[in-house]
């Protein structure tokens, strides 16, 4: 920004004596909708199997420490590991770290898949418990819901 501009928008700005205050709201029509915060069922499903879906693949897939397992249990990049630091190669140190380091990442992945997916299926249940206690108490004289206008009164 010029410095030229910036003068006249400061000269602007004190030019005018009345203070005011500007609210972000939305349009008069927002076309489509009444502005609620809308989430459907469906949309946090699909959000949750996704998550599912990823911890299977990874679970099953990313594995390094156990694919190719042996008798004992050890998979192949510990064997691969443990032959080279028998005869004396330090990338065999090297490996284990690795094998390690990305077992505990992976854990830890794992971990937030099975959280996302069970928390949204937690909040799905909960939110439309909530919903229906919600809708049951905020009825009027005759049974029907309030509307917005009405419940908005009680909050002044």
């Amino acid at each position: 920004m010029a410095w030229e501009e910036w003068e006249r928008l400061k000269a602007d700005a004190a030019g005018n004596d009345a203070t005011r205050m500007r609210l972000n709201q939305l349009p008069a029509d927002p076309g489509g909708g009444s502005g609620d915060l809308v989430v459907n069922q469906d949309d946090l499903g699909a959000v949750g199997h996704d998550a599912h879906l990823l911890y299977e693949e990874l679970r099953g897939g990313a594995d390094i420490a156990g694919a190719g397992a042996n008798k004992e249990g050890s998979g192949s990049s510990s064997q691969a590991a443990s032959a080279l630091k028998s005869h004396g190669f330090t990338s065999g140190g090297a490996l284990e770290t690795t094998v390690e380091i990305w077992t505990s990442q992976l854990k830890t992945v794992l971990q937030a898949c099975a959280h996302i997916s069970d928390h949204l299926d937690f909040t799905k249940k909960l939110h439309a418990n909530e919903d229906a206690k919600i809708g049951a108490v905020i009825l009027d004289s005759g049974g029907a819901a309030l509307p917005v206008s009405e419940i908005s009164k009680y909050f002044t």
